[in-house]
């Protein structure tokens, strides 16, 4: 028999075999109400098989059209947080270092939006400029402390050398009421600095605080520096004391920049 001929022989074979089975399923059914009661059981748990199946082709094929709602809901999320964030920062850096007004000073809270550590000459790029009334030559502060001169300035934006560079040195006090000297960064911690000019016979114990000594016209007084770690003799007369800065400078995000109402005013002075 060639090979046509048995594959007729086989479909044969099985319609008779589907046929014999669905008559005897027929006369298993008419024969009593047990065997009815089975067969129904069998024809519902094979129809619950094929809507079962169904309906899980029918959710795979919609998974494209679900993931692809659920990516656009993400991203209009995402777009609404960013908003909310940024609103959030503005009252932020409005709130926590606004410092109060004065007839002298003037202060504009500003955010960092970059800046350097882990070099030499350092620096910090804030995001106020010359239309909001910023100049050069002014203050950059934390409640922290003292982190910045104002060196350049465009309509929005400020560049300020940061105070763990070598090229700034801030007038600093032993309490409120103690020896002045001048502050300058270690090189080598950022929280770490080094206050010199202190004459031997002044009191200056660990965990004494230093404050900036208001003795330019670019930092206020009394803003907190830092605590005294420890001192050594420096040529017989002066001391050279080691000083734990409160700013720890890998972390800021918020300042205030000074503005000093007197400052052309002391500038033309100091020129005569």
């Amino acid at each position: 028999m060639s090979g046509k001929g048995n594959i007729y022989h086989y479909l044969t074979n099985a319609l008779v075999f589907i046929i014999l089975e669905a008559g005897a399923l027929v006369m298993l059914y008419f024969s009593g109400p047990l065997q009815n009661i089975w067969i129904m059981k069998g024809v519902h748990a094979f129809m619950g098989t094929i809507w079962g199946g169904s309906e899980s082709v029918k959710y795979y094929f919609s998974l494209k059209g679900e993931n692809r709602r659920l990516v656009e809901d993400n991203d209009r999320l995402t777009g609404e947080l960013r908003h909310y964030k940024s609103i959030l920062d503005k009252i932020r850096e409005q709130e926590r270092f606004t410092w109060p007004s004065s007839d002298r000073y003037r202060y504009i809270p500003a955010s960092v939006v970059k800046m350097s550590h882990n070099r030499q000459h350092n620096y910090i790029i804030v995001n106020k400029g010359s239309e909001d009334g910023v100049r050069e030559r002014t203050g950059v502060i934390t409640t922290d402390g003292a982190v910045g001169i104002i060196s350049a300035v465009s309509r929005h934006y400020s560049y300020a050398i940061a105070f763990t560079n070598p090229e700034i040195a801030i007038s600093a006090r032993i309490g409120h009421e103690g020896a002045v000297g001048t502050m300058t960064w270690d090189g080598m911690s950022a929280k770490g600095a080094v206050l010199n000019e202190i004459p031997c016979h002044i009191q200056a114990e660990p965990g004494d605080t230093v404050y900036t000594s208001g003795f330019s016209v670019i930092f206020p007084p009394d803003i907190p520096l830092g605590t005294i770690v420890d001192k050594k003799l420096k040529n017989g007369a002066t001391y050279e004391i080691k000083v734990s800065l409160f700013e720890d400078f890998r972390e800021i995000r918020y300042v205030s920049i000074v503005c000093d109402s007197d400052f052309d005013e002391i500038e033309e002075l100091e020129k005569r």
